[in-house]
């Protein structure tokens, strides 16, 4: 939004006060909507402590990066911003089960009792619907059950692994959580719940259902340049944000430029915490309603929608997303398509998402992004997820640097995408990295300590872009490799799945540069792609430290092989600090160099060079930490190391 007028106003808001306020320090608005309904460019809404149930809609967007309109906590205080109401009027029904009706009119024309839970991509329970519904018991999120039967007799629910889920060791639920049940039916006039709550007394408790959509989410789209800050955020009944689909979450921009999120605490949304993503009019999970198109189809005409109505930098994507405590959420901590282009994500603690296991798709992990054009993820601790980062389509011009992944099924997955990305300096250690179903990606100074998957995608064309810019160049499937793998450690003590690796031998048999690769493809003959497609891509691989009895490349010219295990563990204190400690026997003697745009060169199709998003020239010549490289540089990401053993702060 551009508007003249810059008023720079403090708009005051506090809880429990008149309803009569006028939004000053003396007399403040009640709820936050309120000063929603009138802040323009300039502005700071000061929110007090309390607790404000309700759904805060901006209607105005700040002029420019510097004429935004903030929301900000009151210094030192708590304010928490609910998209649940409490429930206290239960009646006791059988055993540990209790019964409350509720009148329809508290949810308005949005009852998540009566939504399903549903879209593209979402697989699991395939037998059931669960709703959007959700119970609380003193801050816990409860399970929703099948049947009023199931809640009676406390049934244990399958949660986690069903047939297509065995790939992967889940932690399931422990069983008291088993018994925290509820079941809900819906009337023309009321909803009927019952709830298992074992030993606790509802009416004794602080007992809250979700009944709204979002906490802090524009309804109209080109709200731009609005800062969010210092808020606790929690219990908003979002639905499935696949990326061929409207993406709504706790809290987000809804298509719009320039916003910060910074701060937060956001915790216990139904499916995403804070989206980036995209808005209806580009499609809305036509595969899952109309079943005409695949889901990669619709995606594929979403983007050229997307770039019909207008989609580029000028008018979408720049946020910041960054210091903010994300956890408990069903499906994302932050999730986005195309509209989280330009956009920087650091310094946030992000936990404990997808683990419920209520329901399973393939659009679940701590940061879920489709289009990331030229997006920064950087100095994040995600841990404990079902899959701590994803990036899906178009990856193109993103950076994920100084990030420590730990106890995550899976660490993360880059998926269809051409390159130039690059994934420097982060710790993977949990016990499975990565699946790298992408071309073009480089791997710099990075600690691997699990296994690792590389995947060709033959059967989907996914597009690639001029440099910089949304404008489609291209699409292309992903035949794997033309990747560059240098100075890592890979350490890893055993793989997860037999097609797993645990060092670069997957590559071998790949041409070592990319004039090899053309005198070999056209020492083939006469012909087009069919000759491209009988030659492995090529594989840039060197000054590698394979630890563990870790593999190396074939034609990996420099690097260090040890049967030494390093005993790598990460490790939180009573303080929030996340440390690596690790132990090596000798030095990690190994021929390096400071890796720059010139050294890593283009990919082969994309060829654009990997830099920053502005186009300059980029250098990692500072380890996870800041730490200045040696000329000869430290392979993996700590450029301190000493022989015996290691404590290194990274988080």
């Amino acid at each position: 939004m551009t508007n003249a007028i810059v008023t720079n106003r403090e708009i005051h808001v506090r809880a429990q006060v008149s309803q009569d306020g006028d939004g000053s320090l003396e007399r403040p608005f009640s709820s936050i909507q309120q000063a929603a309904d009138i802040a323009l460019p300039g502005d700071r809404v000061i929110v007090h402590d309390g607790v404000y149930r309700e759904w805060v809609a901006p209607k105005n967007g700040g002029a420019d990066i510097h004429s935004r309109i903030v929301y900000e906590a009151a210094e030192g205080e708590h304010p928490v911003i609910k998209g649940s109401e409490i429930i206290d009027a239960w009646v006791h029904d059988q055993g540990t089960v209790w019964k409350a009706e509720i009148p329809n009119a508290l949810f308005g024309n949005y009852n998540p009792f009566d939504i399903p839970l549903e879209g593209d991509w979402l697989e699991q329970p395939n037998d059931w619907k669960l709703s959007l519904g959700d119970v609380y018991l003193d801050g816990r999120s409860l399970f929703q059950a099948r049947t009023y039967d199931d809640v009676c007799t406390a049934v244990p629910r399958q949660f986690g692994p069903g047939p297509d889920w065995v790939k992967f060791p889940l932690r399931i639920p422990d069983v008291e959580r088993t018994r925290l049940q509820w079941y809900a039916e819906v009337t023309k006039d009321t909803t009927i719940i019952w709830a298992n709550f074992a030993d606790a007394d509802p009416n004794r408790s602080l007992v809250e259902i979700n009944v709204r959509a979002a906490c802090f989410m524009p309804i109209h789209t080109g709200i731009d340049y609005i800062t969010v800050r210092g808020f606790e955020m929690a219990h908003a009944a979002c639905q499935w944000a696949p990326p061929t689909a409207d993406q709504p979450g706790m809290v987000g921009p809804h298509w719009a430029k320039g916003w910060i999120i910074e701060d937060n605490h956001l915790h216990d949304a139904k499916c995403s915490a804070i989206s980036l993503g995209k808005e209806y009019s580009t499609g809305n999970n036509e595969a899952y309603y109309e079943g005409l198109k695949p889901g990669y189809q619709c995606q594929l005409e979403t983007v050229f929608r997307a770039r019909h109505y207008g989609w580029d930098k000028e008018r979408v994507g720049s946020h910041v997303v960054r210091n903010n405590i994300i956890h408990d959420c069903g499906q994302n901590g932050v999730v986005g398509h195309l509209g989280c282009i330009n956009s920087l994500i650091e310094h946030n603690d992000i936990h404990d998402i997808g683990t419920k296991y209520e329901y399973f798709g393939h659009e679940i992990a701590g940061i879920k992004l489709h289009a990331a054009i030229d997006v920064i993820i950087r100095n994040n601790n995600i841990h404990d997820c079902i899959l701590g980062t994803w990036l899906d389509w178009q990856a193109q011009g993103t950076r994920v640097t100084s990030n420590v992944y730990h106890r995550n099924v899976r660490d993360f997955m880059i998926e269809v995408t051409h390159g130039p990305c690059l994934i420097d300096n982060n710790v993977f250690a949990s016990s499975y990295n990565f699946d790298n179903a992408a071309q073009g990606t480089a791997y710099v100074h990075n600690l691997f300590c699990g296994s690792t998957r590389k995947i060709a995608v033959t059967n989907r064309f996914t597009p690639y872009h001029l440099p910089h810019s949304t404008r489609v160049l291209g699409t292309a499937c992903v035949y794997g490799n033309d990747d560059r793998i240098i100075q890592n450690i890979f350490a890893a003590a055993q793989v997860i799945n037999g097609t797993d690796t645990r060092g670069t031998d997957v590559y071998d048999g790949a041409p070592a540069s990319e004039a090899e690769y053309v005198a070999k493809v056209h020492s083939l003959g006469i012909g087009d792609l069919e000759l491209f497609e009988q030659v492995p891509q090529p594989a840039y691989i060197d000054g590698n430290v394979y630890l563990n009895g870790t593999e190396s490349y074939d034609r990996e010219i420099h690097n260090l092989m040890s049967e030494t295990d390093p005993h790598v563990h990460v490790v939180t204190k009573d303080d929030g600090t996340v440390w690596c400690e690790l132990t090596l026997n000798a030095p990690l003697d190994v021929d390096t160099r400071i890796i720059d745009t010139d050294v890593l060169g283009v990919p082969r199709l994309v060829r654009q060079r990997y830099e920053n998003p502005d186009g300059t020239p980029l250098v990692i010549d500072r380890d996870i930490n800041g730490i200045a490289r040696k000329r000869v540089p430290t392979p993996g990401p700590f450029e301190e190391l000493s022989i015996g053993h290691n404590l290194i702060r990274v988080f």
